[in-house]
């Protein structure tokens, strides 16, 4: 999800690499009865390369986005369809900003190893108050009724959308598999969308049961030339629904373009 040490996993992702994932690929590529959807591209968008994205909210036409790193972390409205910063809060350099989720009238940003998160206004951006966060930060969501968030093991974790105290935890779970490396959460309906870090795959999961019912394989998006020409962390991540034409905004950490797609 960020620049950051290994972790201790679950057996599963032992034998994996940080840089190709490639057993996480073998699996969700194998032949299993779980729907298989490629992005369908809508529009291609300007994104701010310098972002490191990791998290995505779209709301009545607006677009908000996290950025990660310390010293580069930040909260911004972002026009969806140009790309702009229309408005920006700089975190404090020792932060790491991580997923973000809209409650209400209310923003609230995650931080990776900090601690804490904060709560802010979405009419000002003035930050309204903060919270202790015991767990990693990594990606977060609302489904109107609670917040939902990652960690990188193949938990999500149901929570007050207050406290953000924790209710359940949600195993992912694939042929019978935990997957490990959940990140970035978009919740739609019934289910969570989740990019798996350093992979082309988002998953559909069942927010009930956890179960994968779906496997997104986003690898089209970017060419192998403009793949090349990239970092090694400029992964893809982040995404976002639009109501309105019941799609998705998707792109990754430092890319330059956001796609606008419909998952077929």
């Amino acid at each position: 999800m960020r620049q950051r040490l290994k972790k201790t996993l679950p057996r599963l992702l032992l034998l994996f690499t940080v840089s190709g994932c490639s057993q996480l690929r073998t699996i969700f590529t194998a032949v299993r009865p779980v729907e298989r959807l490629v992005p369908q591209v809508i529009s291609v968008r300007p994104h701010d390369p310098s972002a490191f994205t990791e998290g995505l909210i779209y709301e009545g036409g607006k677009l908000y986005e996290s950025t990660g790193r310390n010293g580069q972390s930040t909260l911004r409205e972002v026009d969806p369809e140009s790309g702009a910063v229309l408005r920006n809060t700089d975190l404090s350099p020792d932060v790491f900003g991580e997923g973000l989720a809209m409650v209400g009238d209310d923003l609230i940003q995650l931080t990776w190893k900090s601690g804490v998160g904060y709560r802010y206004s979405l009419d000002t951006f003035e930050q309204i108050s903060t919270f202790p966060y015991e767990a990693e930060g990594w990606g977060i969501c609302y489904d109107g009724s609670h917040l939902y968030t990652s960690d990188g093991s193949p938990f999500i974790t149901q929570r007050d959308t207050e406290t953000l105290t924790a209710i359940q935890q949600i195993e992912v779970i694939y042929n019978d598999q935990p997957i490990p490396q959940i990140n970035e959460l978009e919740c739609v309906g019934d289910s969570i969308y989740a990019n798996v870090w350093h992979t082309d795959f988002i998953l559909r999961i069942d927010k009930a049961s956890g179960r994968v019912t779906a496997i997104i394989n986003a690898s089209g998006l970017i060419t192998p030339e403009q793949r090349a020409s990239m970092e090694g962390e400029a992964v893809l991540n982040g995404i976002a629904y639009v109501p309105e034409s019941d799609s998705f905004l998707v792109t990754g950490k430092l890319w330059s373009w956001m796609f606008e797609v419909k998952f077929v």
